[in-house]
């Protein structure tokens, strides 16, 4: 925090206040930059407020200048919030397709930028930075607070033939490609953006060995 802040004993009027008006507006999760801007021109030092919010417990922080209300604990959203560009992907985007039923211990986030890995609310985070032109195939999952950017399935598995060591293990992931639904033109799509021969090879032959790949 900056050391500026001051951090009241009591929880003050202005506190309460915007902690009301956080509730009001359904806001369970937010980036100080991004808070709407007629809320932050009521108050003279928002992010002090915020700050002392933090400090007692009221709301949490994930990292600088970025908070979660008390009960907020989704960590795919979370995951998606540290990074400006960001989606989860590789093992976790296989879990939550369901293409595997191995649950990944780490959060495996995708994002443009490069970041440090680290543990929020005892949830261990693994951000892979990869170029823009990677950065494709991206959807959504829930909705509302909830909604989080996700690799879709097929940009997953080509992401995870790209990467295996964030894959979760080359037999789940030859299960998974097995058991997905594919058609060929969007493989051929997100196969060409990761540019990887050999990721492309082990693709080929699979689709090969079992079939799977329509033209759809």
């Amino acid at each position: 925090m900056p050391r500026s802040t001051y951090l009241s004993e009591n929880i003050t009027g202005d506190q309460l206040r915007l902690v009301k008006e956080l509730s009001e507006r359904e806001i369970e999760w937010f980036r100080l930059e991004n808070l709407p801007e007629n809320l932050e021109s009521q108050y003279n030092n928002l992010q002090e407020l915020v700050e002392n919010l933090a400090h007692k417990g009221i709301l949490k922080r994930a990292e600088r200048g970025v908070y979660l209300s008390s009960n907020f604990t989704d960590p795919n959203v979370i995951g998606t919030l540290m990074v400006k560009k960001g989606a989860i992907a590789y093992w976790s985007a296989l879990y939550l397709h369901g293409l595997t039923s191995r649950f990944p211990n780490t959060v495996f986030v995708q994002s443009t930028q490069r970041k440090k890995n680290k543990t929020v609310l005892n949830v261990s985070y693994k951000f892979i930075s990869v170029a823009e032109r990677k950065f494709i195939g991206i959807t959504s999952n829930g909705y509302g607070n909830y909604e989080y950017k996700i690799t879709d399935v097929y940009k997953t598995l080509v992401d995870c033939f790209d990467l295996p060591q964030y894959s979760g293990g080359f037999d789940g992931l030859i299960q998974a490609f097995a058991s997905a639904k594919l058609n060929n033109k969007k493989l051929i799509k997100y196969c060409t953006a990761i540019n990887n021969i050999a990721a492309i090879t082990r693709m080929g032959y699979l689709t090969s060995l079992s079939g799977n790949g329509g033209s759809d």
